[in-house]
């Protein structure tokens, strides 16, 4: 499967890492990279035209404290912390800065990645 191929269930995290900007721009479903300090570094078109909120000024920017604090839970965030190894698929209800919107979350975590992922199925 090449990397434009892949979709929210199946794309692996090793992909996302080697994907240029554009190719995660592409991508029908939001994707939020951060480091282990949880500072911001990817964020993709979709997911900035799905949340309103323009990339230049969410890069940077602790995810969990500033930019998705209604994820800042032991649903998400703390996920991330208990488990270096992760893949798993969750629903979830998104509720900052608009309605209620039920979403499935994706988070992928690896000690070997530079960073760890949330992907953002609406």
């Amino acid at each position: 499967m090449s990397i434009k191929e892949a979709g929210f269930q199946d794309v692996a995290l090793n992909d996302l890492e080697a994907m240029s900007v554009g190719e995660r721009d592409a991508m029908p479903f939001g994707i939020v990279g951060f480091g282990a300090d949880t500072i911001v570094q990817t964020y993709n078109a979709t997911e900035a035209r799905m949340s309103g909120l323009d990339p230049s000024t969410v890069i940077g920017v602790p995810f969990f404290d500033a930019v998705a604090q209604c994820m800042n839970n032991f649903m998400v965030a703390q996920r991330f912390e208990d488990e270096p190894r992760l893949d798993a698929i969750i629903p979830y209800v998104l509720t900052l800065r608009m309605r209620p919107t039920k979403v499935r979350l994706r988070l992928l975590a690896d000690p070997d990645a530079a960073r760890r992922y949330i992907l953002i199925e609406r």
